[in-house]
This record gives structure tokens, sequence and C-alpha cells, in this order.
């Protein structure tokens, strides 16, 4: 069994557990990518930080989802993390990546082989679904993307996916001062799946977010407490490892 379908497997595994999703709700794989010759470009993971957070800040969780998934693919797969106020670099990227004649223009051939995966928190979860609609405008289709306690920036609705995105995940927290984005839906609901809007709750089991400034752990306790969550973390990665192609065995074995 090729290992999308393992890891997919293992998210809906964890959806079921905890009781958010019916088994019958599983996602749909999707159409493959148009045929086309020449070099396949990579598979793209995109991940957006929060706030004014660095785009290397190893403390917080979509950065170390970002090197473990680095690590368990170290070829044919592009992972890269940004600072949410800067989607159009992340954009820039991806059209450089998908033009795999290095002619400087994507062609309909080459916008259709894209398999890209978003992802963010916070802000970083708005930036993500600004970054599927610019994608959208660009004619390219996003096969996921997902959001973890999404804050929505000044500059874009978060709560309505656009109709490029195949598959779309919420993640939230509805406590403290800071609190996430309750539910999206989709611009055209037959063209996206929402896979769901799974609450998370801290106020009785906090989890500890180690090395986050004393105010994010008095003021956002539950806000960072959602992304430094492992449940939610297993959750996500499994979501996107769904949509990679197998990883290439270890040498030796």
């Amino acid at each position: 069994m090729a290992a999308r379908f393992v890891y997919k497997a293992i998210a809906m595994f964890f959806f079921v557990g905890l009781g958010i999703l019916s088994p019958g709700a599983a996602a749909s794989e999707g159409a493959a990518p148009a045929a086309f010759g020449g070099p396949p470009p990579p598979a793209i993971v995109i991940g957006f930080v929060g706030g004014f957070i660095a785009r290397d800040s190893a403390i917080h969780g979509g950065v170390q989802l970002a090197a473990h998934l680095r690590e368990k693919y170290p070829s044919g797969v592009f992972v890269k993390v940004f600072e949410n106020r800067n989607g159009e670099e992340a954009r820039q990227d991806i059209l450089r990546l998908l033009d795999t004649d290095h002619d400087g223009k994507l062609t309909p051939e080459e916008k259709q082989r894209a398999r890209i995966v978003i992802y963010g928190h916070s802000w970083g979860g708005s930036e993500t679904v600004n970054l599927a609609r610019e994608l959208q405008k660009d004619g390219i289709p996003v096969l996921m993307t997902i959001q973890i306690d999404s804050v929505q920036k000044f500059n874009g609705d978060d709560s309505v996916i656009p109709a490029n995105v195949l598959q779309a995940a919420n993640f939230y927290q509805a406590s403290g001062l800071v609190r996430g984005r309750p539910a999206i839906r989709a611009a055209d609901p037959a063209r996206t799946k929402i896979i769901g809007n799974f609450k998370f709750d801290y106020t009785q089991h906090p989890v500890e977010c180690p090395g986050f400034p004393w105010y994010a752990r008095i003021f956002e306790k539950s806000h960072i407490g959602i992304e430094c969550d492992p449940r939610v973390l297993d959750q996500v990665e499994a979501l996107i490892r769904s949509e990679l192609p197998e990883p290439a065995p270890a040498s030796g074995t």
C-alpha cells in the first residue's frame, strides 16, 4: 500500500478516535495531475508562523513540523516556512518550482501538475488562505490547506476557502484572549471538501510550551497550547503526509 494512503488512514484514525469525524467522512483523494512530459516538480509544503515570529524559531510547532518533514523527505518534497507577512515570497517560490522548463512562464500543464499543501498557525492560518487565493488567480490548484487556531489578518477573509483548494481542515480552540476561527466553509462545496472544524479545549488540561515568552504563556495560553499540542501536530502531519509521495527508503535498507 502506498504511503499516502497509510498516512491518510492514520489521520482518519485520529479524527474518529476523538469523536470529531465519522468513518464515512473521509476526504476524497482528488484528481491526478494531467499527463505531461519532462521532470515532475517536487511536492510543495508551505508553512506560515503566526504573529511576528521568525520563520526559523524552533520552539514553534509549525517550524518543528517542517524540520521533521524535511528529515523524512530528503528529496522530492520542498518544505519551507515563512513569516505570515511574506506570502508573496512563498508564492514566488511556488511559481519557480512549478516552472520545470525554466522559461519564466507557467503553461497550463505545469500548473496542473502542482501538488501543494499549505498550513499555518494564528495569522499564519489566515495567510494560508490568502496564499491559496492568490494561487487561484494564477490558475494553480492546491491539494490541501490546514489552519491551526487561525486569526484573521486585515487583508483577507480566512473563513472562506477558495475553489482551487481540494480539501481543507481547521483546528481551533475557543478560550482565552486570542481565539481561533471556529469554522471555515468552501466558496464552492462542489470543488472543495471541508474535512472538518476540530475543536480542542485546554481549560482543564493545558499544554505547556517551553521556551515561549512569559506574556504568551499568560495571555495566550490556549492559543499557543494548540500549536504545542502533540496531538494536533501529529494529526496535521498525518494529513500533510497523506498528500506526499512515498518517502525514499533509508540508506542501507
